[in-house]
């Protein structure tokens, strides 16, 4: 099963340093959640053209450096 060329890479967490302050759901609420009890969700990890702006904005926000962008790598399948 092959990924979409539309996808850059997935969003990660380091859920040890977040704090949940909610800075990344206030920039992109598509990709980020915060529950009733503070808990920070990923609704989706995939970081596509469409969001990935968004989502830099969000992983340079964070005040604990707790988000991170994992680049998707690119195989040459003659390798």
């Amino acid at each position: 099963m092959s990924q979409s060329p539309d996808i850059v890479g997935q969003v990660g967490v380091d859920y040890d340093l977040c704090e949940a302050n909610g800075i990344c759901v206030g920039i992109d609420p598509e990709v980020f959640d915060l529950d009733d009890d503070d808990n920070l969700h990923l609704l989706r990890t995939d970081v596509t053209r469409e969001n990935e702006s968004r989502v830099q904005q969000a992983v340079d926000s964070c005040p604990r450096n707790a988000l991170r962008i994992d680049l998707r790598i690119e195989r040459n399948p003659d390798a």
